[in-house]
């Protein structure tokens, strides 16, 4: 049987493959428990500084296995266990100070809806297609999509889409707020490696810059709704302070007041 997950780091790069291809890549109890695990371990690795989320296979990730779980679930306890599960690794990367690209081309539905928000920065295929679809089968939202779907679009355009059959194409995701790119191909192969090669370019972007920074203002964007107002911006103060402390911050800082000076 292969891996669910698939977990590689590379140069600072951590990658998570969701492996179950057969299935759109959704989520049964091997998947919610590799996925959890492989969040965790990418997250409080020393070694990593991105973190890229792709999916095998035509699509990213079409949410819960349903037909797996008419087979082996015989009770809501045991599904909300397994969303918790899921949470976790959701959680892991929320609340991490690294930053998360998803590749989500194909489709993305259900909790993957929820999978790809757990990123920080989303690129789709010109022909990928995200919805919602939980109450078509009867069932709610999970894996964050009612609380990171209506933090990244709003409440009213969250509920036109929870509260409908409707599959957004890649240019209203992107017009909504919820991907930030889309590439092209030749056909849906060649539109899936291209999406995940430039999400491979964005995470190494990061990594040859001040990837610390990034993360840092990645974790203060997310974590923002925790706070008053007044407490954010002493957070962000806080944060300034300890990233000017820095050995990168301090080169970085010195070589644009060198170069401003070189200019002026």
């Amino acid at each position: 049987m292969s891996e669910a997950i698939l977990l590689s780091v590379t140069e600072g790069m951590a990658r998570l493959t969701l492996n179950r291809p057969s299935r759109l890549n959704a989520f049964n109890a091997d998947l919610a428990h590799a996925w959890r695990d492989a969040a965790t371990e990418a997250t409080t690795r020393q070694d990593v500084g991105a973190i890229l989320i792709d999916g095998a296979g035509p699509s990213f990730c079409a949410g819960g296995d349903l037909i797996d779980m008419a087979a082996t679930m015989g009770s809501g306890a045991e599904i909300s266990a397994l969303a918790e599960v899921i949470n976790a690794g959701i959680r892991a990367l929320v609340e991490s100070s690294v930053p998360v690209v998803t590749a989500a081309h194909g489709t993305t539905a259900g909790g993957g809806l929820g999978i790809l928000l757990s990123g920080d920065y989303a690129v789709v295929g010109s022909r990928s297609k995200l919805g919602s679809l939980y109450a078509n089968i009867g069932l709610t939202p999970d894996l964050s999509v009612s609380a990171q779907l209506a933090r990244a679009v709003g409440e009213r355009r969250a509920l036109q889409l929870v509260l409908q059959d409707r599959l957004l194409s890649a240019e209203e995701a992107r017009d909504w707020g919820i991907v930030a790119e889309i590439v092209d191909g030749s056909d849906a192969a060649d539109e899936a490696d291209r999406v995940r090669a430039r999400a491979e370019e964005i995470a190494r972007f990061w990594l040859a810059g001040a990837a610390a920074a990034y993360g840092q203002a990645k974790r203060l964007v997310r974590s923002q709704p925790s706070r008053s107002f007044a407490e954010q911006l002493s957070e962000e103060a806080r944060s300034i302070g300890a990233s000017f402390d820095t050995a990168d911050a301090k080169a970085r800082v010195a070589a644009f007041a060198a170069a401003s000076a070189r200019r002026g």
